[in-house]
C-alpha cells in the first residue's frame, strides 16, 4: 500500500514531466509554425492554447498542491530551506505561466486569427511572441532549476549560533 507521502511524490513529479512536456511541445510547435501561410499559423496557434489549456495549467496546479501538501505531511521539509525555494519558485512558475505563457498564448491565437481575417497586419506579432518566447524559457529554466532542487536538495538553512562550525559531511 502507498502511503500518502508517496502518493504525492508519484503526482509530484508526473506533473513535473507534464509542464516540461507541455512547454516543450509549446516551444517545438511555436519553432515550426510558419507566419507566412497565416490559416495554418492560426491552427499551431490553436494547438499551442489547447496545449497550454488542457497539460500545462493542470499539470502546474497539481505540481503546487502536491508540493504544499508534501511539505505539510512530511515533517523534514518543514525546516528545509531547499523546500521552502521550491515553494517560492513554484509560485513564480504559477504566475509567469499564467501571465507570460498562458496569456500570449491566448493573445497570439486571437492576434493570428486577425491577421487571417485582415485585421491586423502581420507586424503587430511581433511584440506578442518576443513575450511569449522569453516567457517560455523563464518557465522552462525556473522548472528545471525546481527538479534541480528537488533532486539535488541543498542544504539552505542558516547554522544556529550555538553550532560548531564542521569542515565536511565526514567531520574531517
Amino acid at each position: 500500500m502507498l502511503d500518502t507521502r508517496r502518493v504525492l511524490k508519484i503526482l509530484h513529479e508526473v506533473s513535473s514531466s507534464g509542464i516540461i512536456g507541455a512547454l516543450a511541445a509549446h516551444i517545438v510547435l511555436l519553432s515550426v509554425a510558419s507566419t507566412t501561410q497565416m490559416l495554418e499559423y492560426a491552427a499551431v496557434r490553436r494547438g499551442i492554447e489547447a496545449i497550454t489549456r488542457y497539460v500545462l495549467l493542470p499539470s502546474l496546479a497539481v505540481v503546487l498542491i502536491s508540493g504544499l501538501l508534501s511539505i505539510a505531511v512530511h515533517r523534514p521539509f518543514h525546516s528545509a530551506g531547499w523546500a521552502w525555494l521550491k515553494l517560492a519558485l513554484g509560485i513564480a512558475m504559477f504566475e509567469g505561466t499564467l501571465g507570460a505563457v498562458n496569456a500570449t498564448a491566448s493573445e497570439a491565437s486571437a492576434l493570428a486569427a486577425k491577421v487571417v481575417a485582415g485585421e491586423a497586419p502581420l507586424s503587430s506579432m511581433d511584440d506578442v511572441l518576443r513575450h511569449e518566447w522569453g516567457g517560455l524559457w523563464f518557465i522552462l529554466f525556473l522548472s528545471i532549476v525546481n527538479i534541480v532542487l528537488g533532486v539535488w536538495r541543498p542544504r539552505l538553512s542558516r547554522r544556529k549560533p550555538d553550532e560548531p562550525a564542521v569542515a565536511n559531511e565526514l567531520g574531517s
